[in-house]
């Protein structure tokens, strides 16, 4: 793998010509991968590689970006766990950057200049990565419901909500807004505020319906586990945040 990073100087909207350094130092190379390292001196901060995204070019950390592939045909695949071989672009893991990197033809500028491939991109990238982050939220969504940290109904989850042992909610998307509103309620009345509790709805009643394998599921809740080296919820939180950081699915707060 090679030791710079990929996308660093990836063209502005409009432009076809990679950035330089004004200092006179080399150019970097747009297509290759290295960790950035960051200058605020945290001890977390100098743990946690960064790459930049090659639409914005902002420097972030691996979580808040994708890295996509060429497979051995050229096609452009996204690598979600960061584990596929050969060199990569990072891209801001929301939708409206993944859709901009295909328009824009940056998988085919900074993966075919050194490579003897024909690079190329499937269209509706943006979709396919998001359908891919949603059966894998489904997925975890099933697993946490098997390991017993998942209650459903709504006066179960309101019931709950009044104790202390909710980690989150999921409320379907299409669900009704009185409920959505009620549930918000009962986290003010018990916590002081409606954002206490963090709310995902990314989900459809029918990928509910799914997912946990029953019928006319709108609302459930994500208990907290027993112990805390326990967490036994499949990876749902992670994989719902990406979702829903993804698809830009942010419940509204009531006025």
């Amino acid at each position: 793998m090679s030791n710079t990073p990929d996308g660093l100087n990836a063209a502005n909207e409009g432009s076809g010509e990679a950035g330089s350094h004004a200092s006179g130092e080399a150019a970097i190379d747009t297509g290759a991968e290295q960790d950035i390292e960051p200058d605020d001196g945290s001890p977390r901060a100098r743990r946690e590689p960064k790459r930049q995204c090659a639409v914005s070019r902002e420097v972030l950390p691996k979580a808040e970006l994708i890295r996509f592939v060429a497979d051995p045909e050229g096609r452009i695949v996204p690598d979600l766990k960061a584990v596929l071989p050969g060199r990569g672009v990072w891209v801001k893991a929301d939708a409206r950057h993944v859709a901009l990197a295909e328009q824009r033809k940056l998988f085919a500028r900074l993966l075919g200049k050194k490579s003897d491939q024909t690079i190329t991109v499937d269209a509706g990238l943006a979709d396919r990565v998001g359908k891919l982050l949603l059966d894998r939220a489904m997925g975890a969504l099933a697993l946490a419901q098997k390991s017993g940290r998942i209650i459903t109904g709504f006066a179960k989850v309101e019931s709950a909500i009044g104790g202390d042992n909710v980690e989150a909610l999921i409320v379907a998307s299409d669900g009704a807004e009185d409920s959505l509103r009620k549930l918000k309620q009962a986290i003010t009345r018990r916590f002081g505020s409606s954002d206490a509790l963090q709310l995902y709805r990314s989900f459809n009643g029918v990928e509910l319906d799914l997912a946990f394998g029953r019928t006319n599921v709108i609302h459930a809740a994500l208990t907290k586990a027993e112990k805390k080296t326990d967490r036994g919820d499949g990876g749902f939180l992670n994989a719902a945040e990406r979702l829903q950081t993804y698809i830009g699915a942010r419940a509204e707060t009531e006025k």
